[in-house]
């Protein structure tokens, strides 16, 4: 009975301390924080004398969506081929779990390059198998996980075509299957939605929020703002070989929201000490005007109305999209 105890007891500890569960508040009101699966320290690398990555840090929670945006030549494709020990950093720290990034960790990760790297006389289906059983998977296991992954992307009926014979979105569905077939601990895709229409971009969103659910940790890097905005919980944006952005969506759009208000009113509302007018309309039976706040919203709306009827109030955030091309407009301009 001692011994059961004892086990429950560790047992509750151990998880405990690998996920570093912080918590706050009272009853059930709980905040958890996971451990950081992947910490990327003062990295830097340069070829010759151009700066691809300048002090970039990182950290990436397990289990999250974590989103490296950033313009071209930023420095996005040269941190993920050095996560992927494809090219060597020239100064800085990489950890997996805590280790020390090494050659043999590669294992662990799934990675889809931006460059698709298939063969392109090579069968469908035996070209998933053949990478599945360099990732360690029996050959058994990797058939099946084969059937099961392109059943899921509806690829079934490709399954005995040359790759070539397909078209660029086919293949890119072949080379995300190949990257996630051996439940990798981190997977790594770069521009993952490129070559895809609405729909099958959607469906590979879909699949990634259920490897998230199943517990893996995905790093992607995309143009496509709304895919990023829609899927990750976390981002950092590169911008000249720098980091200039980290954080989650929400602190994000907190951060860059500017006090600014939608607002349908039945007559012109008039200029004030409180607010700018930055915008204003005439519809058939109402107005809308954007206001720029200089006191608290609370003020303004209890002087709005006194003056008029108010209809709609609703605070403008930024979108993702609008937070990167400020940002990078910003820091080509400095």
């Amino acid at each position: 009975m001692l011994f059961t105890v004892f086990k429950q007891f560790y047992s509750c500890i151990k998880k405990v301390w690998l996920n570093r569960i912080i918590v706050r508040g009272k009853e059930k009101n709980y905040t958890f924080t996971l451990m950081n699966v992947l910490e990327i320290q003062n990295i830097s690398k340069s070829y010759g004398d151009n700066k691809a990555l300048d002090n970039v840090s990182i950290s990436i929670p397990e289990g999250s969506i974590f989103g490296l945006l950033g313009p071209n030549g930023a420095g996005k494709t040269t941190l993920l081929r050095i996560l992927n020990q494809i090219i060597i950093k020239d100064e800085g720290t990489l950890l997996l779990n805590g280790e020390s990034l090494k050659r043999e960790h590669v294992r662990k990760l799934g990675y889809m390059p931006e460059e698709r790297g298939l063969y392109k006389k090579m069968k469908v289906g035996k070209q998933i198998e053949y990478f599945a059983r360099l990732k360690g998977i029996s050959r058994t296991e990797a058939a099946k996980r084969s059937n099961e992954w392109l059943t899921k992307l509806e690829l079934m009926e490709c399954k005995n075509k040359r790759t070539m014979e397909l078209s660029k979105g086919m293949q890119q569905k072949v080379q995300f299957i190949i990257t996630v077939i051996h439940n990798p601990a981190i997977i790594i895709l770069d521009e993952p939605f490129s070559g895809f229409d609405p729909v099958n971009a959607q469906l590979i969103k879909q699949e990634i929020l259920k490897l998230k659910e199943n517990g893996m940790t995905i790093l992607l890097s995309s143009h496509r703002m709304e895919n990023v905005e829609e899927i990750c919980d976390h981002v950092a944006m590169l911008n000249k070989s720098k980091k200039v952005l980290d954080g989650t969506i929400r602190e994000l759009k907190q951060k860059f929201k500017g006090d600014l208000y939608k607002i349908k009113s039945s007559t012109e509302i008039p200029e004030s000490s409180l607010y700018d007018i930055v915008k204003s309309e005439k519809t058939e039976d109402h107005y809308e005007q954007d206001l720029k706040l200089n006191a608290s919203s609370k003020s303004v709306l209890k002087e709005l109305l006194e003056i008029t009827e108010i209809s709609h109030l609703e605070e403008v955030i930024p979108s993702l999209e609008e937070i990167f091309f400020n940002v990078v407009k910003e820091e080509n301009h400095v």
